[in-house]
Order: structure tokens, then C-alpha cells, then sequence
């Protein structure tokens, strides 16, 4: 008899070990293999760099979900990149925004695994950008809805 409540503590001692284990498992965080510019360049090709007032984190309450950046290029073209930080590698819903002066927004807004990223021309034009990632029924959001980068 004593041998299986010996028996029995050590298999509940194992699945209480276990049971802990597992949120940990499960909270690690892998890195987006993709920057903005490489998710900018991998949509539409070319050169991309961070524009000045160009990154707002993607927030649902007070969690960080990813990132939202405004990127340019020498052509005068600006891409919208939203980058994901939360359930990496699995399709959600993902939107990158952008809005040039005197036009309506343009969106990529799909089920991604990485990022979202949009491309609008802006010659001497300012533009707002915002970016959203789902969980769930959840969404995070986040952007620049003043205008900026006029140029």
C-alpha cells in the first residue's frame, strides 16, 4: 500500500511539474524573421528606409501585439509595414495602413503570419499610417493620424 501512495505523489508531483512547465513553454516569444524594410522590399522590391516619426507600437490595452512603421524610398514612395510580435509564424488577422494627403486609405489587411505591408506614392504629399493585429475576436491598433512626412 505504500509503495502506489508513494507511486501516486510522485506521478501528481510529475503532472504538477509539468502542468507549470507548459505556460512557460508556451509564453516564449520567437523573433519576426522579417524587419520592416526587408518586409517592404520582399512586397514591392527596392531600397526602404525608416522615415522620421515612422514607427508606433501596435498595443491592445497593454500588451504589445507588433509594430507599425512608415517606411520611403528614392522613388518617392512610402510602404506601411506591420509587423507582428505575437503569434509568429501562425495566420492571423494582420493591416497595414496608409492615407496620402487628399486620398482615402489603402490597406493590406489579410490573414498573415509575418506582417502586412502597403505601398502608396507621395511626392510632396504628407500621409497618416496605422496598423492593426488580431487575436481572437481582439484587435490591437496603432498609427499616426496627424498628417506628417510632407515631402
Amino acid at each position: 500500500m505504500k509503495l502506489w501512495a508513494e507511486l501516486g505523489v510522485s506521478v501528481a508531483a510529475a503532472l504538477g511539474a509539468a502542468t507549470l512547465a507548459a505556460p512557460l513553454a508556451s509564453a516564449s516569444v520567437t523573433a519576426n524573421p522579417y524587419t520592416p524594410a526587408e518586409a517592404c522590399a520582399n512586397d514591392f522590391g527596392g531600397s526602404w528606409s525608416l522615415a522620421s516619426d515612422g514607427h508606433r507600437e501596435v498595443r491592445y490595452g497593454t500588451a504589445k501585439w507588433g509594430d507599425v512603421y512608415l517606411m520611403y524610398n528614392s522613388a518617392h514612395a512610402n510602404c506601411v509595414a506591420t509587423i507582428k510580435s505575437v503569434d509568429i509564424g501562425t495566420k492571423t488577422y494582420v493591416d497595414a495602413g496608409i492615407k496620402v494627403q487628399g486620398g482615402d486609405w489603402q490597406d493590406d489587411d489579410g490573414q498573415y503570419a509575418y506582417y502586412a505591408a502597403v505601398k502608396a506614392s507621395a511626392n510632396n504629399l504628407c500621409v497618416q499610417y496605422d496598423g492593426f493585429v488580431g487575436r481572437g475576436s481582439n484587435l490591437a491598433s496603432g498609427g499616426r493620424y496627424t498628417w506628417g512626412n510632407c515631402g
